[in-house]
């Protein structure tokens, strides 16, 4: 599959979705609107490093006051639909509905786990993505508070690590990823990294 390249019909099935991940690709929509998906193979992918990630000190702050209840995988729908909604200058987003649609299907199967902040029995904010062997594909996050999807971030790094998984992908850097220690690897070097990273196994 390469970038630009149109699924046969709107609808992407769970195991061509892992398939795409195992090769390197993802799918993205132009906006929530089109049903159309592309997939895309960036020469550059995002990745924060496992070993050498960052947590800039404001944050630390927030982490230890417990501002937030963290939660792993109770509610997907309402990460999705929070990701999907967006807010101030990303108040239109790429996830679409054949997107929703296979996520969840990944959800169900045990491939798609969210990771949740909650605050007075409201869920707040969150992120999602898709493992494979000891590989996390980090898919979108929200925050409807300050610093919500961060603190999740930081969770889930910290998780992954404790779980055995040796690459998260970001798929893209952003000046927001960077503060976390994102960085741009070549795709030849992220696909080495991929391969090593669906040898092993482990579970979230």
């Amino acid at each position: 599959m390469a970038q630009g390249s149109q699924a046969d019909d709107h609808h992407i099935s769970p195991d061509l979705l892992l398939r795409a991940y195992a090769s390197g690709v993802f799918p993205m929509a132009e906006d929530a609107d089109d049903p159309e998906v592309f997939w895309v193979r960036p020469q550059k992918r995002g990745i924060i490093p496992l070993d050498r990630y960052h947590v800039p000190r404001s944050l630390r702050k927030v982490i230890r006051q417990r501002r937030f209840e963290i939660r792993l995988d109770t509610d997907f729908e309402g990460v999705i639909e929070g990701c999907a909604t967006g807010t101030g200058k990303r108040a239109r987003t790429w996830i679409n509905q054949p997107i929703r649609e296979v996520y969840a299907a990944l959800f169900q199967r045990g491939h798609c786990h969210t990771v949740e902040a909650w605050r007075e029995g409201k869920l707040v904010g969150g992120l999602y993505g898709v493992t494979l062997g000891r590989a996390f594909f980090g898919e979108s996050m929200f925050s409807k508070e300050v610093d919500a999807s961060k603190v999740c971030l930081v969770h889930l790094i910290e998780h992954l690590n404790e779980r055995g998984f040796i690459l998260l992908d970001t798929q893209f850097t952003t000046p927001h990823l960077e503060r976390f220690g994102a960085i741009e690897v070549p795709r030849k070097r992220y696909e080495q990294m991929l391969e090593e990273a669906l040898l092993g196994l482990a579970r979230f």
